[in-house]
Order: structure tokens, then C-alpha cells, then sequence
């Protein structure tokens, strides 16, 4: 298929979702709702149109399927170096998310010098400036999921508007005072 077959394949599909009675002629040729719910996700930010935040299903076999936000589709780095800096931090802009669905953060680190012991501090910031911050200190030589859930970041009374989400390396948190700490697939889970 070339792009616009798919442009046209996807725009039937969802103008054909909008009427009750061909919703139900076409559920057996559809495809499935997650496969839907990816190539819609895919052709918004084919157009551009995606502002770096994409849906994804996770689990989709699985009939207690999660729904997860990703925040940010590519490995961030944190490349410190406490001379004279004392911390350095990677920061995601989130334009008023509305996060009050979701229950976990979670994301993938992994840092360069095996011999280092430090702590990865995450904050968010909602609209009002309530912020809240954890340290996850086992970041690992290898990459390391962590799952964090949204009720530890106790200070965070609304999560309808959230303004901001970072994750620093303080010098104090840090044996070496360099390094690189790599952060992958940052999402948030219902």
C-alpha cells in the first residue's frame, strides 16, 4: 500500500466509526482496536501533527491491557560534569498534561562508568508550582526498567495540568563527578 491507500484506509475507518450501524457491518473485517488505536497514532505523527506524546497498548493480547503516554519516544542523556556545575538535569516540557488517569511512571536507565554510585532524581511540576520529587538510586551499568508509582510524589495535590517532569544528577548523589546517564522510554501507565 502506498500512502495515500493508507491516508484513505484510515480515514474510512474512522469516519465508519462514527455511525452505530456500519460499526457493526465492518467489526469483522476491522482490525483490531490497539492495531487501530497504533496506525491512527502513526499517521498523526507521519502529518506531524503528534506534539512528541504517543498512545501505545501495551499488553494487547491480554484482556487487562494497559494504555500507556509516552512523554518521550528517544534515549535522553544526562552527560555531568560537577566542575563547576552541581547538577545537571533533562527536562520535559508536559503543555498541561492531564496525568489524573495514570497510576505509574515508568522509564529505562542505564550509566557509562560501572564503577559510579549515584541517585536519579525525578520531579514533576503542575500549573500551581506544587512540586514533588523521589530519588530512584539504583541505576545499574545495564539498562534498568523502574516503575514508579504517581502516588509517591506525595507534594502533587492536581496532576489536570502538569507543567513539567525532570530528572537530574545531583554532584551531592554522585560518587565520580562525571559521567553519562542514559534515560529511555519514559511513559506514564493507566
Amino acid at each position: 500500500m502506498d500512502k495515500k491507500e493508507i491516508y484513505e484506509h484510515l480515514a474510512n475507518i474512522y469516519l465508519d466509526a462514527s455511525s452505530k450501524s456500519s460499526k457493526k457491518k465492518r467489526r469483522s473485517k476491522a482490525y483490531p482496536k490497539p492495531i487501530r488505536t497504533i496506525i491512527l497514532v502513526g499517521l498523526l505523527m507521519v502529518l506531524g501533527l503528534g506534539s512528541g506524546v504517543a498512545y501505545s497498548h501495551l499488553n494487547y493480547r491480554n484482556h487487562n491491557a494497559q494504555i500507556a503516554l509516552f512523554l518521550y519516544q528517544d534515549a535522553a542523556k544526562i552527560n555531568f560534569n560537577f566542575d563547576p556545575a552541581k547538577k545537571e538535569t533533562f527536562s520535559l516540557e508536559l503543555k498541561h498534561l492531564n496525568l489524573s488517569k495514570y497510576k505509574t511512571l515508568s522509564f529505562a536507565t542505564r550509566k557509562t562508568n560501572p564503577r559510579d554510585i549515584l541517585a536519579l532524581r525525578i520531579e514533576f511540576v503542575n500549573r500551581f508550582n506544587e512540586k514533588s520529587e523521589i530519588y530512584v538510586k539504583d541505576i545499574q551499568g545495564k539498562w534498568t526498567n523502574h516503575t514508579v508509582d504517581l502516588t509517591r510524589f506525595a507534594k502533587i495535590n492536581n496532576w489536570e495540568q502538569m507543567k513539567t517532569l525532570s530528572f537530574s544528577v545531583e554532584e551531592w548523589n554522585a560518587k565520580e563527578k562525571s559521567g553519562i546517564v542514559y534515560i529511555d522510554n519514559i511513559k506514564v501507565t493507566k
